[in-house]
């Protein structure tokens, strides 16, 4: 399959069965309900996917469901997370045997540090296989920052290197970036609040995080942007921003999945550390959600 860096996309859950173990009847489901809806490919398993509390074998059966799912309609891309930049190098090699048709790269999440450590761990998993690759900027959740012209660099050095998920919250990277390098990298935007005006910028695609739930709302938010349809875009942006701020939020693997579970798409289950929504803080997402969700702006 051949990767395309645009549209949405969608950095997808993982569902757990009442044991928590991978539902992957499920997550075969999803993967398809949501390419019906519109998107353009699936990125698995991320942050959004708990990728932390899943052990490598784990991984690459996601993959495996997902690409026997859904990976003759579109690309499916691995997220790689690992804290060694060894076990990187070896998912990508294994997501590659797999099937995938792009990686999704990020730098090892705990471990913070210059420039020439970062890069060498992302030179490595690039390296690793002649698929496509997404670099992950998330300087707000991972604590390194990829600055536009250390992006640059890397976009001279490596031609599988082709598109950026730019997760600063700042739309002004966008136009950095490809002040820097033009047409160049394909750059998505990588929080969910800020894609109208992303695309406004120049991104073209969206790594997206509510879409999980509203696919076609998502899919259209993201073609009113792209085609200059103003009024339509901005109408349905105001009715959607309420649970687009839930993607970055500390707790927003469990939020998402809640309004998964409203919508009828998903469970509530999350693997420890995280711990489901309960009492107070459980009703005021409930009323939020449930609030917009009355007030649909589908069309």
């Amino acid at each position: 399959m051949q990767m395309k860096w645009t549209g949405v996309m969608p950095a997808t859950t993982t569902a757990f069965d009442q044991h928590l173990n991978i539902d992957h009847a499920f997550v075969g489901q999803h993967a398809t309900w949501l390419i019906d809806h519109g998107c353009t490919g699936i990125v698995t398993p991320g942050s959004l996917g708990e990728s932390a509390t899943l052990s490598f074998d784990e991984k690459l059966a996601i993959w495996k469901t997902v690409i026997g799912a859904v990976g003759e309609r579109v690309p499916v891309v691995a997220a790689i997370a690992s804290l060694s930049t060894a076990e990187a190098v070896q998912l990508a090699q294994r997501a590659a045997d797999a099937g995938c048709s792009g990686l999704m790269v990020l730098p090892p999440y705990v471990y913070r540090s210059d420039w020439r450590e970062m890069k060498a761990h992302i030179e490595a998993v690039f390296r690793a296989t002649k698929l496509s690759c997404m670099l992950y900027n998330n300087p707000v959740v991972y604590g390194t920052d990829f600055l536009p012209e250390q992006i640059k660099e890397l976009a001279a050095e490596h031609e599988n290197f082709e598109a950026v998920k730019e997760s600063s919250t700042d739309v002004r990277r966008v136009t950095w970036i490809r002040e820097l390098v033009g047409d160049r990298l394909a750059i998505s935007v990588g929080v969910d609040d800020a894609i109208v005006e992303g695309i406004a910028m120049g991104a073209v695609g969206w790594v997206a995080g509510l879409v999980n739930a509203l696919p076609r709302e998502s899919v259209d938010l993201f073609n009113y942007a792209k085609n200059g349809e103003r009024e339509k875009a901005i109408a349905l942006y105001n009715w959607f921003l309420p649970l687009l701020r839930m993607d970055t939020v500390p707790k927003f693997v469990q939020l998402i999945k809640l309004v998964q579970q409203e919508v009828g798409m998903g469970n509530a289950r999350v693997r420890p550390p995280r711990l489901e929504l309960t009492g107070a803080e459980l009703e005021e997402a409930l009323r939020v959600i449930r609030g917009i969700l009355a007030a649909n702006k589908r069309g």
